[in-house]
């Protein structure tokens, strides 16, 4: 159901966004405050604007609170794990890459041989 929201549009207001968790825009307001992950884009008129990527924390944070019961702050904890987990990966991506290229070049000039 979620996914079939966020494919349809790109620009949520906050009313739309607790419709769709079924909780108090309140609560998202109050969310931003605890979650620096959760940062919404605002309007000259300070009108939250939600976009996929607020939507999906969102999320995170819904099913970490309200269903599987975590505090906040174990929350907060899950969600930054989460970030240096693919930070972790990211980065040894990168790493991987610069060594396969510097394999690569060695197996060509171990060829030229």
């Amino acid at each position: 159901m979620l996914s079939e929201h966020l494919s349809e549009r790109k620009n949520f207001k906050i009313g739309e966004v607790a419709k769709m968790f079924k909780v108090n825009a309140s609560l998202l307001r109050f969310w931003e405050t605890e979650f620096v992950q959760l940062k919404p884009l605002k309007t000259r008129g300070g009108e939250r604007v939600y976009r996929k990527e607020h939507i999906e924390i969102i999320a995170q944070i819904y099913e970490l609170t309200k269903v599987k019961g975590y505090t906040l702050d174990g929350a907060k904890e899950v969600l930054q794990t989460q970030k240096s987990r693919l930070e972790f990966q990211i980065d040894m991506t990168q790493r991987l890459t610069k060594i396969k290229s510097l394999l690569e070049e060695l197996r060509s000039k171990l060829d030229e041989i």
